[in-house]
């Protein structure tokens, strides 16, 4: 088990229009669980392409010691395969079925091998996994995308190997799945590496691993005792960066002093060999050697604010730009119980099936409270948040909403115009703010300069996050009901504790589904529904 390893030297790729991705990048990953960190576009998912194989280095070399299982984010499955065949067990349970229907061919043995007890640990694996209904002949085409992701776990860990590669795991997991994929990650004695921007699975790692195109930085313990760690680094690195200027500026201030002393001794000096009637010759010499010793004096407390610059340099380099969203929203603020949606009995169809069981669902929201929607994929929860927003209309029951705007960001962030830059949509939003003052808010949510001119399209994920919130929380009017769904997803840690800082200065009342616990937590929920069966039912909050 020790030797069980992932190992780059020296490892350079670029992409084919010569972009680099990573320079002589060197670390070795030994057994355990390792988390890996790093913003959206850093090479995450390459580099564990790289080491899986999928791609060839441009320099440099990749060695796996054991064999590797490699789980991707998006799984190259065809719709029509069994689930027996995506977990690569079709052969195997044909083979005993043949032997155990009297062929005997020698074929049949090499195919079993040593996998004879193979449907009771396929079985085994699913059920683990919370897969307990799916049976090995159904279709892959009849599941959903959660148990897509499980199933592709599980077909890695059949295969038991002794390096496991995973590219977030749990995205299109509800949170019952993504406990229980937790607790088998938990049992995995091989090396893991995984990358994820789940902060309650990153806890269950035993070292995080920080990538930023230069080098892997490996911290031991779990992401909150990382983020502990980078927290105390970043206050070091302040305070030497505070130290480190005011040391520039007191070896500027003595520089100039050092200048205007010279030059009143010169001042002085010149005066008074005028008055004591030297030779000129003789005053001369005296002149040249009082400019050269301040020459001198100048040139030690130049030398003297170079390295005072350049350890306030090596100290900046030591910062990391958090870009932290400080906001202040007052327009979004509603009165405390004020009713701002009411709807009973509320029912939708799909054919002559409810979506809300046999009596539909009753729902309440007032200001402010902070909503947070929970249960499994499918259960309808973005069917109810098209109702409160008022894209959907009911086939049963009754609504009514206060006045004031509701404010709906779906998962596919498709409310701005992708052709129109960020400017021109927040215009849209705010026709009658200054464009000064617009250009200000904008800044405040990260986008200065040309950034602010850049069209929707081409952003990151998380900037047209950015873009999309600052449209929304700074409209007029400015919503005060704000309903999110999966807000997380696709977003990096970054950009997840962006949008934690914009909703912890927004005011008004909020719904949000997610199955991320930690981003939960953190943005202050104060009243937790979960919806499944058609039934909607108030929960405690969860243990994180």
């Amino acid at each position: 088990m020790s030797d069980i390893s992932i190992v780059c030297s020296n490892l350079s790729f670029s992409w084919p229009d010569d972009t680099p991705v990573f320079k002589d990048l060197s670390f070795t990953v030994g057994p355990g669980r390792t988390g890996l960190v790093a913003p959206n576009g850093s090479g995450k998912t390459t580099l564990l392409k790289l080491i899986a194989g999928e791609l060839r280095p441009g320099t440099g070399t990749v060695a796996v010691s054991g064999t590797l299982g490699h789980l991707p984010q998006s799984l190259p499955l065809t719709a029509g395969l069994t689930v027996a065949e995506v977990l690569g067990v079709d052969s195997v349970i044909r083979a005993i079925d043949a032997v155990e229907s009297g062929d005997v061919s020698e074929e049949h043995f090499t195919t079993i091998g040593d996998d004879w007890d193979i449907e009771e640990r396929t079985r085994a694996q699913l059920d683990r996994l919370g897969l307990t209904d799916l049976t090995l002949d159904r279709s892959l085409s009849t599941l959903s995308g959660g148990q897509v992701v499980s199933l592709g776990l599980a077909a890695q860990l059949l295969r038991r190997p002794d390096v496991l590669l995973l590219d977030e795991p749990t995205n299109n997991l509800d949170l019952d799945a993504r406990h229980k994929l937790y607790d088998v990650l938990e049992t995995f004695h091989g090396c893991l590496l995984l990358v994820s921007h789940d902060r309650a699975l990153l806890d269950r790692m035993e070292r995080i691993a920080e990538l930023d195109g230069r080098e892997l930085r490996l911290y031991g313990g779990s992401f909150t005792e990382y983020e502990e760690t980078v927290r105390a680094e970043q206050e070091v690195a302040e305070k030497n960066v505070r130290n480190a200027e005011q040391e520039l500026k007191r070896e500027k201030r003595e520089m100039q002093q050092a200048r205007e002393r010279a030059d009143r001794r010169a001042s002085n000096a010149a005066r008074n060999l005028k008055n004591a009637g030297l030779p000129r010759i003789f005053a001369g010499n005296m002149k040249r050697g009082a400019q050269e010793a301040a020459g001198r004096a100048g040139q030690m407390h130049a030398a003297r604010v170079g390295e005072a610059k350049a350890r306030l340099d090596e100290a900046g380099r030591a910062l990391r730009d958090e870009q932290r969203l400080v906001l202040d929203l007052p327009d979004t603020d509603v009165p405390a119980g004020r009713t701002l949606f009411l709807g009973e009995a509320m029912q939708v169809r799909h054919g002559e099936q409810g979506v809300f069981g046999d009596k539909g669902v009753d729902l309440t929201i007032r200001g402010p409270e902070r909503i947070a929607l929970t249960g499994p994929n499918g259960a309808g929860k973005s069917t109810l948040l098209r109702l409160v927003n008022g894209d959907l209309t009911t086939d049963g029951g009754a609504i009514r909403r206060a006045e004031g705007r509701i404010a709906h960001l779906s998962q596919r962030l498709d409310l701005l115009d992708m052709d129109r830059t960020v400017a021109e949509n927040f215009a849209v939003f705010a026709p009658h703010r200054s464009e000064a003052e617009r250009m200000n808010l904008l800044a405040r949510f990260l986008f200065r300069g040309a950034r602010a001119h850049l069209p929707v399209g081409v952003l990151s994920g998380g900037e047209r996050l950015r873009a999309t919130l600052a449209c929304v929380l700074c409209a007029e009017p400015a919503p005060q009901l704000l309903l999110l769904d999966e807000p997380t997803n696709n977003l990096d840690l970054v950009g997840v504790g962006q949008l934690e800082s914009a909703l912890g200065s927004y005011r008004g009342a909020f719904v949000v589904v997610s199955h991320d616990e930690r981003f939960l937590a953190e943005i202050g929920v104060d009243r937790w529904l979960r919806l499944a069966d058609g039934e909607l039912t108030e929960t405690g909050a969860p243990e994180v």
